[in-house]
């Protein structure tokens, strides 16, 4: 029997379902089988001499915006990307005042700005099964064109002097003493300094990690169609079914400049007994008339979209080699309840720009400096509590509507804080003061059963660091009267004070507020 993924994706004129496919035994190798790395990053005792590159940055698509903002600092920058650079057709989802930190950093003016955006609505809608239904404005409403965002950057980059290698894949790194020498199959370049912006699949990151299984998954697919009635207002998250196959399905729903975008997503484990992307697929179609209430006969499918991200309790990544820093996905910057790397790179852009001027400035490139770049932060530690809240193991047994139920019970608290509380948990800012008004609020008969789903040490860990986060704030306040003193230390107590503070600062949430 013909199931509705093979009879919809099989007629579509992409060979959508073969990439599916190809997308699944990835999954299913990740699940089933100990994952393998290789000795992709080697090291040597000898030096190099001068570098005809300061900064080269593998990973095109995110990597284009630290690229950029480098070269136009002066650095000499070259950018290799393994096929060629251009945005997918599928939009970035981002609030406006995020979206401001293109024209703060220098990147892009207002102007382009606007050009940049392709769709733009309000109201979003939070709405759990059997329980509320809560709408704001101005969150993640804004839809950014990637294909104009990326060639804008792409031709900025190119009449700054930055060197754009595209077909050009990273075989292989060895770390000198001054610097790095990165080999593509067919030449060998070297630099001062190499910025891993691969993603979550990065060799170096790989390796980096030995071989680690991610501790928390989000496993997602989706279409953009047209033939919806209402295509006005979205879902930033939504759900309306208990839980089912041991676990919770989430919607997501955004007006998009072509049709309408709808996801269905999920968080796990890496148990081998998940199910494949394809069998989400087919629960995705099965469900999408229920959601939208429409049929599916009435949908032109314009495309789909699938894939699974990652999450280490181990983040962000410390790599063990000077002179190589992760950007973006490589990371591990962001959340394991958000899987949008695009926002987590634009709230970190500033932060990494200036940081990485001024260690090349400064010739402060050793793993010591660099893993200053990539600090501690309690308020991503804290949200592994709420990822694994709203997961539920192969082997255990809750009540179906738990999930559903706890979540009611918080964003009603929230709501009723206002939208100081309620809007930046909406944006993955989380700060001590939300967390300290809302915690005491929820019914604590929802959270009491909640205590065998996570555990003991999963809770102890979690208040480790929610008193990190209240440590963070304090910090970063007190740091502010010290900025007139800072420029009369030596360049390396300047350095390292600035990261400190910046890692207090982005650490407890503070960063929309500067």
């Amino acid at each position: 029997m013909v199931s509705l993924t093979e009879q919809i994706l099989g007629q579509h004129p992409d060979p959508v379902l073969q990439r599916l496919r190809q997308a699944d035994r990835i999954w299913q190798q990740l699940r089933t089988e100990e994952t393998k790395f290789s000795e992709f990053v080697k090291e040597s005792s000898q030096n190099l001499g001068k570098s005809p590159w300061d900064v080269v940055v593998s990973g095109g698509t995110l990597g284009i915006l630290i690229a950029t903002s480098l070269q136009q600092r002066g650095f000499r920058v070259a950018l290799l990307e393994r096929g060629k650079l251009r945005g997918r057709d599928q939009e970035w989802n981002i609030s406006r005042q995020e979206l401001a930190k293109f024209r703060e950093i220098g990147l892009l003016s207002e102007e382009e700005l606007e050009k940049a955006i392709a769709s733009e609505y309000n109201p979003t809608r939070v709405t759990f099964h059997q329980g509320v239904e809560i709408w704001v404005n101005n969150v993640l409403n804004i839809g950014v064109d990637p294909v104009y965002l990326l060639e804008t950057l792409k031709q900025k980059f190119l009449a700054s002097g930055g060197t754009l290698l595209e077909n050009t894949a990273l075989k292989g790194v060895t770390v000198h003493p001054d610097g790095v020498v990165l080999d593509t199959g067919e030449t060998t370049l070297s630099t001062r300094l190499l910025l891993d912006a691969m993603g979550h699949f990065s060799p170096i990151v790989q390796q980096a990690r030995q071989g680690e299984k991610p501790q928390g998954i989000c496993l997602v697919v989706g279409s953009c169609a047209t033939g919806y009635s209402d295509n006005t207002t979205g879902d930033l998250i939504a759900s309306f079914t208990p839980i089912d196959h041991q676990c919770q399905y989430f919607w997501e729903a955004f007006p998009a400049r072509d049709g309408r975008t709808t996801y269905l997503f999920t968080y796990l484990d890496a148990d081998p007994e998940r199910f494949s992307l394809e069998f989400m697929m087919e629960e995705y179609l099965r469900l999408l008339p229920q959601y939208q209430n429409i049929e599916l006969s009435q949908l032109e499918f314009k495309r789909f979209l699938f894939g699974f991200f990652p999450a280490y309790r181990n983040s962000p990544v410390q790599f063990p080699w000077s002179r190589i820093l992760p950007v973006g996905d490589s990371s591990g910057a962001q959340s394991p309840v958000s899987f949008g790397g695009f926002g987590s790179m634009v709230r970190h852009l500033k932060r990494l720009t200036l940081g990485i001027e001024e260690a090349l400035n400064a010739d402060f490139l050793d793993q010591k400096s660099l893993a200053l770049l990539q600090p501690y932060q309690p308020n991503i530690m804290v949200t592994w509590l709420f990822q694994r809240t709203m997961s539920v193991s192969m082997a255990q047994k809750i009540d179906p509507n738990q999930i559903n139920g706890l979540l009611t019970g918080v964003f009603q608290v929230m709501d009723e804080l206002g939208e100081e509380v309620l809007k930046p948990f909406l944006q993955d800012v989380v700060r001590f003061s939300g967390l300290a008004k809302t915690l005491p609020r929820v019914n604590p008969k929802l959270v009491l059963p909640l205590l065998p789903q996570v555990g003991l040490g999963l809770l102890l860990d979690w208040l480790f660091h929610y008193i990190n986060l209240a440590l963070y704030t304090v910090l970063y306040h007190l740091s502010l009267p010290l900025e007139p003193w800072v420029k009369h230390l030596s360049p390396q107590w300047q350095y390292y004070y600035h990261r400190w503070r910046d890692g207090w600062q982005y650490g407890a949430g503070l960063d929309e507020e500067s």
